[in-house]
């Protein structure tokens, strides 16, 4: 991906130079092409490309529009032709993406946002209006970060040179950790209360020293799709699933799939096979890459992404993951992370991909994320039983449950049970379901502060009288938005990450169909595995278990356990009011001697200690913060 950054200053002073070669050359590894700038007095913008395409390598940033606005573009754009359709009689005979974006920017203004599709981050100054835009694609799957201050403004499209360059000491964030211990934290968040990101299908406009948040992507409730066969649905979801992976292969370099031999990345690598084949696509080439470890409980992904490899008659890279480490991220490593790290693979996986990756010239990933979550990956009837009940229908609600109690092998009582819990709305239920319950070594004082019981159950937005089933979906959508805001490749591999189940044309429809006909009792994956029938092998199609690697994060435990029970004999975590010390001891012992526990929440722990750690070595808290957890409490009360 391209990165993009800059600096405002609301008092007139110019932009200090040394500054921005500063700004520059933290960006540098990540947009190793060249660099260009856009300067004038106290508005600088800074663009350092990482070419994808054909079209990117004969673009200008920063790009200055016929109305005089300046842009900055990292993105995809989908819809290359509708916009070349609309604006040919101002563009170049093959127009670069930027030029499509800022005719379109010139002629609908910040409207001009719900019409772009891609992936893609934007940054516009408007020089007349002395006024800052900066806007995100629907998923948030590009980034922008932002630093508003009295007397300026800076962004970029990596957090870290905006901690590091500012010389600034920063508080810690409460709202974001809560989001952190529970799934993701909101998108707009970070670590940091003084630095925020723009969200996932809003834009943020920058104005007299004031900021303005508007969102440009909603989803209709009233949106609906109905055919009246199975065909149809099918028809159309292979459809739509085909544009999305045609849309990702436009590169001009060889493009690399991850495959698992899972359901999600083995259809992308065959419908981009069935592309390829029939000319199709920009890329000149497709190559798989694949990760085993035989040693993990299931640890069967190496039989079925061989059934892939024998289909396409070309063997892929592979890496066996048992044999390169399982320490988290955070151990051993003195390399600055803006956020603190989720479960980590090990740097020696990483160093191993980013040889394949620079090995093969490859300069986009495709990626199986979305999946699962979106097309019926981890079915639960929950939201279809709760549509049945609010809508009164009551015969097809005791069929259902007597199905789905059949295949799930549990009481229809229960099922019935916490389908209605589902239609409570969080605030309620954070006292009745099971979910909401915290893990016994986060702070009790924290979790009630920060409502983090509600952040286990739901999102923050409101859905009114929307069914079940859409509240599903769209959360669903905005939880995904959460995660990636906050995604980061590796910092060894370049590489543009590409995901084919994000498409926001496929999301849409996924959203507006019944969700009887993404899965079914009985019929997991249904509208995939009907779908993509002869195109798949039916070994995958039939496919029941997925590896999960729930031994190495056990190992890594016993691996560093000394080290880890040194960093938590004092931890700052504790300190700062996060997580009960003694409490946290206890869970960690049983974990090590293998009893169960949620091993994903107890890892993101550790992390953020060391992460935590991190930071008040480089001196980047603010002093004040790291004080006794008792007198931190009054401190909070009385501000309070």
């Amino acid at each position: 991906m391209s990165v993009q950054a800059g600096i405002w200053n609301f008092d007139g002073e110019p932009v200090d130079p040394r500054l921005l070669n500063d700004l520059s050359d933290s960006l540098k590894q990540q947009g190793p092409d060249g660099e260009s700038r856009y300067a004038n007095s106290n508005v600088a913008m800074l663009y350092r490309p990482f070419h994808t395409t054909a079209e990117s390598r004969r673009e200008k940033q920063p790009y200055v529009s016929r109305r005089g606005s300046i842009f900055t573009w990292d993105g995809r754009l989908d819809n290359r032709d509708e916009l070349i359709a609309e604006f040919r009689n101002y563009l170049d005979a093959v127009p670069s993406d930027v030029a499509l974006v800022a005719a379109a920017f010139d002629h609908w203004d910040t409207d001009s946002f719900r019409r772009i599709l891609g992936d893609w981050a934007l940054s516009v100054w408007k020089p007349q209006q002395r006024e800052l835009v900066l806007a995100l694609d629907y998923m948030a799957i590009r980034h922008i970060f932002y630093y508003l201050k009295k007397d300026r403004v800076w962004w970029a499209t990596d957090l870290a040179p905006l901690i590091l360059l500012s010389g600034d000491k920063f508080h810690i964030d409460d709202d974001y950790i809560a989001g952190y211990f529970a799934h993701d934290p909101d998108a707009h968040l970070t670590p940091y209360r003084e630095l925020r990101e723009v969200s996932a299908g809003h834009f943020v406009r920058i104005r007299d020293g004031k900021e303005l948040v508007e969102r440009y992507w909603h989803f209709s409730p009233r949106s609906r799709i109905r055919y009246n066969t199975d065909a149809d649905y099918e028809e159309h979801f292979r459809h739509v699933f085909r544009q999305s992976v045609r849309r990702r292969l436009r590169s001009d370099s060889p493009v690399l799939a991850e495959l698992s031999g899972g359901l999600d990345s083995s259809s992308i690598v065959c419908i981009a096979d069935n592309i390829l084949g029939k000319g199709g696509a920009e890329t000149p080439r497709l190559d798989t890459l694949s990760y085993y470890d035989k040693t993990e409980p299931n640890g069967d992904d190496w039989i079925y992404f061989q059934k892939i490899e024998e289909k396409r008659g070309r063997v892929g890279a592979h890496i066996d993951a048992s044999k390169l480490g399982t320490a988290p991220a955070s151990l051993g490593c003195t390399e600055f992370s803006p956020l603190p790290g989720y479960l980590a693979s090990g740097r020696h996986i990483e160093a191993e991909r980013a040889t394949v990756v620079q090995g093969g010239g490859y300069r986009v990933i495709l990626s199986g994320v979305g999946g699962d979550e979106f097309l019926g990956g981890i079915p639960s009837p929950t939201a279809q039983l709760g549509d049945l009940i609010v809508q009164f229908k009551l015969i097809k609600l005791a069929q259902q449950l007597i199905s789905w109690s059949l295949v799930k092998r549990r009481p229809w009582t229960q099922l019935l049970w916490q389908a209605s819990m589902d239609l409570i709305p969080p605030s309620l239920g954070q006292y009745f379901i099971k979910q909401a319950k915290a893990e016994p070594w986060i702070d009790k004082g924290f979790a009630k502060r920060t409502r983090l019981a509600i952040h286990l159950l739901d999102t923050d937005e409101h859905f009114g009288m929307w069914l079940p089933t859409r509240r599903s979906c769209i959360s669903g959508v905005l939880l995904m938005a959460d995660k990636l805001a906050k995604w980061k490749s590796s910092a060894m591999a370049l590489e543009e990450s590409r995901y084919p189940y994000l498409d926001q044309n496929l999301i849409e429809f996924i959203l507006s169909i019944p969700a009887s006909q993404v899965f079914r009792p009985g019929e997991r994956r249904s509208l995939m595995r009907r779908s993509l029938a002869g195109i798949v092998p039916q070994e995958i199609l039939a496919r029941r278990t997925k590896q999960v690697g729930a031994r190495t994060p056990v190992a890594a435990l016993v691996e560093n356990w000394d080290e880890l029970h040194a960093a938590f004999d004092s931890p700052l975590s504790s300190r700062l009011g996060y997580v009960n010390h003694s409490h946290f001891l206890e869970q960690l012992r049983a974990a090590r001697n293998g009893k169960q526990i949620h091993i994903t929440r107890l890892m993101r722990t550790i992390s953020l200690e060391l992460w935590l750690r991190d930071l008040a070595s480089r001196r980047l808290i603010d002093e004040a913060t790291l004080t006794p957890t008792s007198n931190r409490a009054i401190s909070l009360k009385a501000s309070a």
